[in-house]
């Protein structure tokens, strides 16, 4: 049981004052009655609750899809650069959702947006072993001893050690296509790992989380929002 403006303020599209508002304008019903206590609880798995004859479907996580576009920041909210969060079409805003972990500013692709700390944690902790999987494009080619130092774990100059990694090319242009897996998500760390292996990085793109593959139906900025098998998905372990 759950205060009902507490309950409708957390599906984000307005605020608790507004939710106030609402009830006493006589706007909010319950199973057909008027509300008129802020206070009431109700049971959101059995009642019907509708605003200005409307029904409501409560929903208390949210799981979104982003093809993110290069050029903006991974961010909840920053004072001179556009985030995620803003670009994210309306009837899929709320006020408590975050990006899942970081795409930089200039990388482009899958990113998860949710409200789930719990779920985010399992897919952004290094120790849960969710890999990422990246296409980028790279000024020179690889060698089997790229492949062998990135699965022993490239040190960075600062001595940092990334964890197991895998690396393959998956064509022969002059400017090669590569694939990279990492578990962990450090700052410009696809990029780093290439450096010190003495590749520069022209463009980058994350594809999947886990098993999850971005949506090729999806455009740059669009959103989708996730099915349960789409979550199920994200925890398949298909490296072993």
């Amino acid at each position: 049981m759950e205060r009902i403006d507490k309950l409708l303020a957390s599906q984000g599209t307005q605020s608790r004052s507004d939710i106030k508002k609402l009830i006493k304008s006589g706007l909010v019903t319950v199973n057909g009655e008027k509300v008129r206590d802020f206070s009431l609880k109700i049971n959101p798995e059995k009642d019907m609750i509708c605003i200005n004859g409307n029904p409501v479907h409560i929903q208390k996580y949210v799981y979104l899809m982003m093809n993110k576009p290069s050029g903006i920041v991974c961010a909840t909210k920053d004072k001179k650069e556009k985030t995620v969060i803003d670009i994210i079409p309306d009837e899929f805003k709320r006020k408590d959702i975050f990006p899942v972990g970081r795409l930089d500013k200039d990388t482009e692709g899958l990113l998860l947006i949710t409200n789930d700390g719990a779920f985010a944690h399992k897919i952004t902790s290094p120790e849960k072993n969710i890999y990422k999987t990246y296409h980028a494009v790279i000024d020179s080619g690889i060698n089997e001893n790229d492949i062998a130092a990135f699965e022993s774990g490239i040190t960075f100059r600062d001595g940092t050690k990334c964890k197991k990694a895998f690396l393959r090319q998956l064509n022969d242009e002059i400017n090669p296509l590569v694939e990279v897996k990492i578990c962990e998500g450090m700052f410009h760390q696809v990029k780093k790992m290439l450096t010190v292996r003495g590749k520069n990085v022209l463009y980058l793109k994350r594809v999947a989380i886990g098993g999850l593959y971005l949506d090729s139906a999806l455009t740059k900025n669009s959103v989708r929002t996730l099915n349960d098998l789409d979550i199920l998905t994200i925890f398949v372990d298909e490296l072993h």
